[in-house]
């Protein structure tokens, strides 16, 4: 191998996460003792990532020679079809990975009886919680009428398309994908059951996520269609139910369990938000107390299983301002009490056993 691609086997693709040089992205490269001249190939023309693409390539060639001149320039339609098969390996398109039976993603629904509980701020904190934690995440917002994620984790650049593939935006190191990326001056979305399951397939199946730890799925609240659609795309899925301490409240959130567990999910757990407020004479309930344990209790007793509280979370006017300002509490202040309650509950989800019964774990005998 030349020093030149060497070199560029150090730039890592910042939408695909993976060296240039394996995506077939280096052209033609003329190099001698002190110079090097190298053209490389972007996926598509406008390509967001191209700046940083071109900065990291002069950079790590400035590193072995004197003089370096770059071009940029763009993979024909069948470059781009080969990527497209490269990605893919041997899957064919419209593959949901994330159903096969070795799958080692763990897929989390988010999901709550009612609106307004916070369950979206959650979902994109601890998704940033994990990633901070150094694991591989994916932001599946479901929420089709009511998308939020792009606002709150501050994404404003659509999805990258590589022929039939869609390269999913990057946040503190998550990919995200949402209706929101394809809805023009806050649209609203009217669309009924067909076209609603139709768009979270293909959210599945036409999205490269790559090799994820972790999906987490933002559901719209209550019990409607796109929750029993993704139930039956994703039945290895579990359910992560968001409630506040309101007992009014706590009977809807439990609906949300419920049809989980209808679909085939199984219960992760139930986070109490909005829990408390925090004074200088303790914790003030302004809304309560109990709801969280009162879902818990009576989904282990449907579901004959333990479910437990994974954690409270306390009321903080820190974490309405980060989602207004478009940055994750865990990101923007770590050290609010919230934000290190939801780091704890990713600590929690993060340290349970994965549950590999059945599942190929891809390892060869040496």
């Amino acid at each position: 191998m030349s020093r030149a691609l060497k070199a560029l086997a150090t730039v890592i693709d910042p939408e695909l996460r993976a060296p240039i040089t394996e995506l077939g992205m280096v052209g033609e490269l003329q190099e001698t003792a002190d110079s090097v001249t190298a053209t490389i190939k972007l996926t598509i023309v406008g390509c967001p990532a191209a700046q940083s693409i071109e900065r990291d390539v002069r950079a790590a060639l400035a590193k072995e020679f004197c003089e370096v001149v770059v071009f940029m320039t763009t993979m024909t339609s069948e470059e781009r079809q080969g990527l497209t098969l490269k990605l893919r390996g041997d899957k064919p398109p419209k593959f949901n990975p994330f159903a096969e039976k070795d799958c080692l993603t763990r897929v989390i629904f988010v999901s709550s009886g009612k609106g307004g509980v916070g369950k979206s701020t959650l979902t994109v904190n601890l998704a940033v919680a994990l990633a901070k934690l150094g694991h591989k995440v994916g932001l599946l917002d479901a929420d089709i009428f009511g998308y939020s994620v792009p606002q709150l984790i501050g994404v404003n650049q659509s999805p990258t398309k590589v022929d039939q593939l869609m390269l999913p935006p990057i946040a503190h190191d998550v990919k995200v994908i949402s209706i929101g990326f394809f809805v023009k001056d806050n649209q609203p979305v009217a669309w009924r059951g067909p076209m609603l399951h139709r768009a979270v397939e293909q959210f599945l199946t036409d999205v490269h996520w790559g090799d994820l730890d972790f999906l987490l799925v933002d559901l719209p609240p209550g019990t409607g269609d796109v929750a029993i659609s993704l139930g039956q795309l994703l039945p290895s899925a579990q359910s992560l139910v968001v409630t506040t301490p309101q007992h009014t409240a706590a009977m809807v959130a439990e609906r949300s369990g419920a049809i989980g567990l209808q679909t085939g999910q199984s219960i992760l757990g139930v986070i109490e938000n909005m829990s408390y407020l925090p004074t200088a004479n303790g914790p003030l309930e302004l809304f309560g107390a109990g709801g969280g344990q009162a879902v818990a209790d009576r989904l282990t007793e449907i579901s004959g299983t333990q479910v437990s509280v994974l954690g409270k979370i306390s009321i903080s006017q820190g974490l309405r301002e980060s989602a207004d300002d478009q940055m994750p509490i865990v990101v923007s202040n770590p050290s609010d009490q919230a934000a290190q309650e939801i780091t704890a509950v990713a600590s929690a989800i993060a340290s349970m056993p994965r549950g590999l019964s059945g599942k190929s774990l891809r390892i060869s005998p040496s």
